[in-house]
């Protein structure tokens, strides 16, 4: 399971817009526009009866941050551009608005820590993932291509809980599920159980 933002639906259609005529490349397997995210907090497996706790620890958090407003733009590779396995969308905007986002990440994985469900220990470093490679590769192109793209700005106003299915996605690919909701700033959560 992972907790993320998902940008708009027609933030997602103009970065896979910017994107299409790029896909060629076939050092890439660029990863599906349904799936991209903002993951706040990876957590490997969340054992059943921290389930509950992890929904209302992820509702308070929720409550303690306000809305924000950001872009996708710019880009980056994992683990460095000179020897790339992933090649991603970064997220641009105000520094307090930056500041909030990295709060909410912190806030989510203090959630997932304190009810039982252990995080991916790596940093928060703010991104979508675009692209994975087989053998690394010599990403400055890339890098310059998407220095190039700067979406509309908008508006966080959730984070979501979502399950990996792994496997049962097109291509082999993970499938996932929302399964709840939480607004920022107090608004109501919308819990929906999980299938599987």
């Amino acid at each position: 399971m992972f907790v993320a933002v998902v940008p708009p639906e027609d933030v997602l259609e103009e970065l896979e817009e910017f994107l299409a005529p790029r896909r060629e490349a076939e050092a890439l397997r660029w990863t599906r526009p349904e799936s991209w995210h903002l993951t706040l907090a990876f957590m490997a497996s969340v054992p059943d009866r921290a389930y509950d706790d992890l929904v209302e620890r992820l509702t308070r958090a929720g409550r303690k941050r306000t809305p924000f407003t950001v872009s996708l733009g710019g880009g980056g590779a994992f683990p460095n551009v000179g020897r790339a396995k992933v090649l991603y969308a970064g997220v641009a905007g105000e520094p307090d608005a930056l500041e909030e986002l990295r709060r909410l990440a912190a806030g989510a994985r203090a959630a997932a820590g304190k009810a039982g469900a252990p995080v991916d220990g790596s940093a928060f470093r703010p991104h979508v993932t675009l692209a994975r490679m087989s053998r690394p590769i010599e990403a400055t192109r890339w890098i310059r291509v998407l220095s190039a793209y700067l979406s509309r700005p908008f508006q966080v106003e959730e984070m979501v809980l979502v399950q990996s299915f792994l496997g049962e996605g097109p291509g082999g690919r993970p499938r996932y599920e929302t399964v709840a909701e939480f607004a920022l700033g107090g608004g109501a959560e919308e819990p929906r159980e999980p299938s599987g």
